[in-house]
């Protein structure tokens, strides 16, 4: 940076803290993991409490056929536990493991521009959605895109996904013109 300050580190959302259940703080938790049990991996979260930063840790957990439901340090009664229902979880990138054989995270591919094989900027992946078949990459128009239309393009590494390049900050995709009409 230029002025010698230095970055924040990315924050990932891993999961939303949903109602309270029973007397003793428990909440129902809505994870963003795949497979959802995965978000016990982690040993802390932020989350934003009446507009300060707050670490969270979960002491207790038990797995229930709707979900998980968790209790988190220091959250003992349902009215302590209350202020946390609706926020987000997060962690910061760097505490993700890493990924191997040319996997990417949802977050790496957020603002890469696409790019087809004539070499026509499509635009930004905006997003990801998934579809049970495969993710789409939601890909928004941008100054410098072929035109104006948003696009959803199916994430299929070899036959369409042909590269991506994370220094380069682009996603090269096979999409023939036919399919940009």
């Amino acid at each position: 940076m230029k002025d010698g300050s230095v970055a924040k580190p990315k924050k990932i959302v891993l999961g939303q803290i949903g109602k309270v259940h029973g007397i003793k703080g428990w909440l129902k938790l809505n994870s963003f993991t795949s497979p959802p049990a995965n978000i016990l991996n982690y040993q802390r979260f932020s989350v934003r409490v009446e507009e300060q930063t707050e670490l969270l840790k979960i002491d207790e957990f038990s797995q229930q056929p709707n979900g998980l439901l968790v209790h988190f340090s220091g959250y003992d009664d349902p009215d302590s536990s209350k202020k946390l229902v609706g926020q987000q979880l997060s962690v910061e990138s760097a505490c993700l493991p890493e990924l191997q054989n040319n996997d990417f995270y949802w977050h790496e591919l957020e603002n890469l521009e696409v790019v087809n094989q004539d070499g026509h900027n499509l635009g930004k992946v905006a997003y990801l959605i998934e579809t049970g078949a495969n993710d789409v990459l939601v890909v928004q128009p941008t100054t410098v895109s072929l035109d104006g239309r948003e696009r959803l393009i199916p994430y299929v590494k070899g036959s369409v996904i042909k590269n991506v390049d994370l220094a380069q900050k682009t996603i090269q995709i096979d999409w023939s013109a036919e399919l940009l009409e």
